[in-house]
């Protein structure tokens, strides 16, 4: 078995660093480091999670995410979750800072909640509460 530390960081492929730059800042993700060389912005948020946003976009796709706006199903990663305190909140968050909910809040047969939303390239993102149970589980 491959032991893992941690999480290390989630790759993003965006088409305008400032502007994706500028989405995830507000929610608390600050610029570490830019190299154009290697064609990466690495963002970190205080709880430690980094974001990889990797400038090498073709934006011929209409602004359609190929693994969740079209017929086909095309293997993939479609989305990152997130944990958040209160799901309910960050919704009222999300709507104050004009961002669209595309789905949710919604309530899940393991009694989590979640809201989801699409960054600037539409990537889809999840902010998902813990139920009681759920916490029980993953929280001895």
């Amino acid at each position: 078995m491959i032991e893992f530390k941690h999480l290390a960081h989630i790759g993003i492929r965006v088409a305008d660093f400032s502007r994706s730059v500028t989405f995830y800042h507000q929610f608390g993700f600050a610029m570490t480091r830019r190299d154009y060389n290697e064609h990466v912005v690495v963002l970190r948020h205080v709880s430690g999670l980094e974001l990889n946003l990797i400038d090498s976009s073709d934006d011929a796709n209409a602004g359609r995410n190929v693994l969740m706006d079209e017929t086909m199903r095309y293997s993939g990663y479609t989305h990152v979750a997130l944990r958040v305190d209160d799901v309910r909140y960050v919704a009222e968050q999300l709507k104050a800072q004009d961002i669209v909910i595309t789905e949710g809040p919604v309530t899940f047969g393991d009694g989590s909640t979640s809201v989801f939303f699409r960054d600037p390239d539409r990537n889809v993102i999840e902010f998902s509460e813990s139920s009681a149970e759920v916490a029980k589980v993953i929280l001895p």
